[in-house]
């Protein structure tokens, strides 16, 4: 039987119960108990109570329904903090959300609808706000030019895909005149689950999954946005800042961290390296995660570790969670694992 639809069998005959009943009936771990139970309480069908190893579950008998607002826009001179205030407030979500939570919602959806506002050159575009028992989300949506062919054309990138890795290096922006770059960085860093859909690259961040992934979709005209937080979650602006622009670094956003993976799975060249580099030295500090990265080659490898670190001495780069083959390599060239 699906985990899910067993464990709605289990609580609906046995109410509340223990994690640990829970994970002995189903033969599964805990952590697999715990992704199975964040969709299941976010969904509104199961309550949780107590935290951590002490926590029990009961079925909701009725699901609360979401409460939506809903509103077709026009872009031109448009101020996202109002309508941000025009959304919320029919929704209570001062009272409604945790101060913390309200905060990043409110951050969030401010930064991706004056995305759309400054940057689509659509003329019309839609914002939703959905409050639900356990999650707040909203999304922004355009018919525009595209976040990612907008970048591509003004930046002078060879296609999408390479739009597409400049935006997740952060700081990339088409009006450094007006914007730091940070928006889509930031937002999708404090969310539970972000997604920046345009044309045929479908991007999500997923922190349930603690993974980011990209795939090719059919054709969406203009850009897409989707942002979900728990209404549980304890997750600070501050802490998510923090992070990436440091005190050491005067709050600046100075440090960014780039899962190689996206790129692709297997590196050789000095041209792979150097498409990974591009508009890296901008940063003070570098991480590059090379999770689920398969294998690097000589070439690769030196470009980043000798020939830019020594370019860029100014720069503290490092690279963390490299597999046995890409540590072998990477202390080859001398790269700190």
């Amino acid at each position: 039987m699906e985990p899910k639809r067993a464990i709605l069998g289990y609580l609906a005959k046995r109410r509340p119960a223990p994690g640990r009943a829970l994970r002995e009936h189903l033969g599964i771990t805990r952590q697999a108990l715990n992704v199975h139970m964040r969709e299941l309480i976010r969904s509104g069908k199961v309550l949780k109570s107590g935290s951590t190893r002490g926590a029990h579950y009961t079925l909701a008998r009725r699901p609360a329904a979401a409460v939506v607002q809903d509103r077709v826009l026009s872009l031109a001179g448009l101020d996202e903090s109002k309508v941000y205030q025009q959304l919320s407030t029919p929704l209570n979500l001062t009272t409604q959300l945790k101060r913390n939570v309200e905060a990043i919602v409110h951050y969030a959806f401010t930064e991706m609808l004056n995305n759309a506002i400054e940057h689509s050159q659509a003329d019309r575009g839609r914002a939703r706000l959905r409050l639900a028992p356990a999650a707040v989300a909203f999304e922004v949506r355009d018919h525009g030019i595209g976040v990612f062919y907008s970048i591509c054309s003004k930046l002078g990138l060879e296609d999408e895909q390479a739009a597409l890795i400049e935006l997740l290096k952060g700081r990339t922006t088409t009006m450094r005149e007006s914007h730091t770059g940070e928006g889509i960085f930031f937002t999708s860093r404090v969310a539970d689950r972000f997604v920046l859909r345009s044309h045929r690259i479908r991007l999500e961040w997923s922190r349930f999954k603690d993974d980011v992934f990209v795939t090719q979709q059919r054709f969406l005209a203009g850009t897409h946005v989707e942002f979900l937080i728990e209404r549980s979650s304890r997750r600070r602006l501050e802490q998510v800042f923090g992070e990436f622009a440091p005190a050491e670094y005067d709050y600046h956003f100075e440090r960014t961290r780039v899962l190689v993976k996206l790129l692709q799975s297997d590196y050789l060249s000095r041209s792979e390296a150097k498409r990974l580099l591009a508009n890296l030295g901008k940063f003070r500090e570098v991480v590059l995660d090379f999770r689920d990265v398969r294998s690097i080659g000589q070439g690769f490898a030196d470009e980043i570790f000798r020939v830019f670190a020594s370019a860029h001495p100014e720069i503290k780069l490092s690279a963390e969670n490299p597999n046995a083959v890409v540590a072998a390599m990477l202390r080859h060239v001398g790269a700190n694992v």
